[in-house]
């Protein structure tokens, strides 16, 4: 490839101010999807990481108590000792199951995201109908990858359904107040304006 050929692709791969502005206002949040998929990886691992931290290190902390319920000490030296030895437990058992959850929950989130782009490339619109599906898409694979009973894979589509329904909505509402076209909206107000259209024509 020689170098006029390099600096032809450069050029048509590098979006000029106008298209990264308007890729910018297009966008769900007003982010584009390389920037908010991993943000929102970022953030689902963060919370997952508070949440498990603390109840792992909970959890860890009952379970030695437990375990040496029959074996407490009896002197001041084996008492640090067995504080010492609690605290890298909890320590231990809350950074372990820190990271399980923020694992896991990043990995739904990434899924649910990347899912949502696709929806809404493959339909045009961006709408909570994308989001909907999207929240449905990874309960159903997340059901199916924990092998749930009947009633779980309900319960967990269940959960799908209101946060795509909650977070779809909280999405339309901003992408209205900027400006942006929401699929059913624009669907509706055509509808309408077609039967505007027609009432006045038989009038």
């Amino acid at each position: 490839m020689t170098e006029s050929d390099r600096e032809e692709v450069r050029e048509r791969w590098t979006p000029t101010r106008e298209e990264y502005t308007q890729l910018w206002n297009d966008s769900r949040l007003s982010i584009p999807p390389l920037l908010r998929i991993p943000a929102a990886a970022l953030t689902a691992f963060s919370v997952g990481m508070t949440l498990g931290l603390a109840h792992g290190s909970k959890m860890a902390g009952l379970r030695f108590r437990a375990e040496h319920a029959h074996r407490l000490p009896t002197t001041t030296t084996g008492w640090y000792l067995y504080h010492k030895s609690k605290n890298y437990h909890l320590a231990y058992g809350g950074l372990k199951e820190g990271l399980k959850v923020g694992a896991r929950l990043s990995v739904l989130s990434t899924a649910m995201f990347c899912a949502e782009n696709l929806f809404d490339v493959y339909r045009g619109t961006k709408d909570l109908f994308n989001t909907v599906m999207a929240s449905l898409a990874v309960a159903g694979g997340f059901s199916f990858w924990n092998r749930f009973s009947a009633a779980e894979t309900a319960r967990t589509a269940r959960k799908g359904l209101k946060f795509g329904l909650a977070y779809g909505a909280i999405q339309d509402v901003l992408s209205l107040a900027k400006g942006r076209p929401v699929g059913y909206v624009e669907f509706i107000r055509r509808h309408l304006g077609k039967a505007t259209q027609l009432e006045e024509k038989a009038t």
